[in-house]
């Protein structure tokens, strides 16, 4: 068997692959811009032998739901998304903008907005950071099941005005992935998660309510 091949950097520690939280606090923060949902902040930071400077975006979080009916068909919405010019796929989703709400009753609330849907049964299937090179955004993805529809329908403005909608199956949803027809993050990575998730008889998905620690605004973290 041939030799292991390495990089670069210290050996990493034994056992399971895990990220590591890194509690470094900047030494000084500047808000660069506002803007109308979030901000760009500068972070200056001791790292090493010197100082680095960072930009990024100052994201509130987010959650989204990827809908399982009795089928195993996910629900879809198909919205204008005007930074990539795309009418793109995507399962519902929205942002922790609501103070004090947890992540649960969001990803409850954005799939009543958007799909006009109610679910009995909700767990955790993932999460993940969407660009940690240049965003703190966390986002959650809940798996909900046992729906039902809402007593009224909600209405819709801008670009959810003139969504599309469609029930699409599990399979069928990683197939699309692995083509490359679709290219939202949520979507691909829930779609992945529930698919391997299935295939280990859902043993991998957590309690609605399970603690967030990875979240860099809600998280509480201890080690």
């Amino acid at each position: 068997m041939p030799d292991q091949v390495t990089g670069s950097g210290s050996e990493p520690a034994d056992g399971p692959i895990a990220d590591e939280y890194a509690p470094i606090e900047p030494v000084e923060v500047e808000r660069v811009f506002t803007g109308r949902v979030w901000n760009l902040r500068r972070d200056t930071v001791e790292y090493g032998d010197g100082r680095i400077v960072r930009e990024y975006v100052d994201h509130t979080g987010a959650v989204a739901v990827l809908a399982l009916d009795d089928d195993d068909r996910a629900f879809l919405i198909q919205q204008y998304r005007h930074p990539v010019r795309t009418r793109d796929w995507e399962i519902p989703a929205g942002l922790l903008d609501i103070d004090g709400e947890p992540p649960l009753e969001a990803a409850q609330r954005e799939l009543a907005e958007e799909a006009d849907l109610e679910a009995d049964d909700w767990s955790v299937l993932t999460e993940f950071y969407n660009s940690p090179g240049g965003s703190d955004e966390a986002l959650r993805i809940y798996l909900a099941r046992g729906l039902r529809p809402t007593a009224e329908p909600f209405p819709r403005e801008a670009e959810e005005a003139d969504m599309q909608t469609r029930w699409v199956p599990l399979d069928e949803l990683v197939e699309a992935v692995l083509a490359r027809r679709v290219q939202n993050a949520a979507l691909v990575i829930a779609a992945l998660a529930a698919s391997a998730s299935r295939a280990a008889g859902w043993a991998t998905l957590a309690p609605a309510d399970a603690p967030w620690p990875a979240h860099p605004k809600l998280g509480r973290r201890t080690e």
